[in-house]
């Protein structure tokens, strides 16, 4: 076995554990969507940076910036100051009125069928796009890494996302982002002190 095999199929196990436990935790709607409230501020902070540090920040972003220099950097904070707006503009006023998503709060407000109708079409719409992105580079990765044909390492990925969403809920999607984080931040470190 080669070590990329190794390395993947424990963090695949590791992430399948947390799932299974977290499985465990989700007895309602509160926990499915809002982890039950039990997520700190540090652990969301580390599953927000999880979720920015990602090959479009480290990629994307240095690419911006070493072609377009100041105006690179500043498309970068602009994902900052977006997060902040949307905290104030969207994610308190649905925390006000007890619901979890956009489509709760319009649909409390307006005629709920048609609201949720097009919620979904409009959220499958821009998943749709984010997702075929993140297959492909997830494809590729796996490919190359530990030799899996493309389609069999898309679907696989796409499988594994799937039972980490509806089977844990975001409590699991929430660890798994942690993980993610200090894995990223432990191999950045790592770098740094090889160039060093």
């Amino acid at each position: 076995m080669n070590i990329p095999l190794i390395m993947f199929l424990a963090f695949v196990g590791l992430t399948l554990l947390i799932t299974f436990w977290a499985a465990k935790k989700n007895t309602g709607a509160s926990a499915y969507f809002a982890a039950g409230r039990s997520i700190t501020g540090w652990q969301n902070g580390l599953a927000v940076a999880g979720d920015y540090m990602s090959a479009a920040s480290f990629l994307g972003i240095s690419g911006m910036i070493c072609f377009y220099g100041y105006d690179g950097f500043m498309y970068s904070v602009g994902f900052l100051v977006a997060y902040i707006t949307v905290l104030l503009v969207v994610a308190e006023p649905l925390r006000n009125a007890g619901k979890y998503t956009m489509a709760d709060l319009l649909a409390y407000r307006l005629k709920p069928r048609p609201v949720r109708a097009l919620a979904s079409l409009s959220t499958l719409t821009v998943s749709t796009f984010y997702m075929i992105a993140q297959m492909v580079g997830a494809g590729v990765i796996i490919k190359r890494l530990i030799g899996l044909d493309f389609a069999p390492a898309v679907i696989g990925v796409g499988v594994l996302m799937l039972v980490y969403v509806v089977f844990g809920g975001m409590l699991a999607t929430t660890w798994v982002q942690i993980i993610k984080a200090l894995l990223l931040i432990a191999g950045a470190m790592l770098l740094s002190y090889l160039v060093l």
